[in-house]
């Protein structure tokens, strides 16, 4: 347990982070699950109007700083070439 005043209030802090970064991260978690299941199904204008949505909140991620920049832009990269590929092939 914290002794000092500043460690207690770290503590209590971070508790509250927690909380709203697991908030944060979930959301994310479920805009991409959209993409996925949009991509999966074969509906590329579903796809690319799901991706549009996810953007905001991913770059919003970064932001806030739960996630790092390069692994956004990396996740996007691989999430517009399937849609791409799926646009093509239709």
């Amino acid at each position: 347990m914290a002794n000092h005043k500043s460690a207690k209030t770290r503590i209590r802090r971070n508790a509250r982070r927690a909380v709203i970064n697991g908030n944060r991260m979930s959301r994310i978690r479920t805009f991409l699950k959209n993409v996925m299941t949009a991509i999966d199904s074969g509906d590329a204008k579903a796809a690319d109007d799901a991706l549009r949505a996810a953007q905001p909140e991913l770059y919003r991620g970064v932001s806030k700083g739960v996630l790092k920049k390069k692994t956004v832009s990396r996740k996007m990269s691989r999430l517009s070439a399937r849609i791409k590929t799926l646009k093509t092939a239709a």
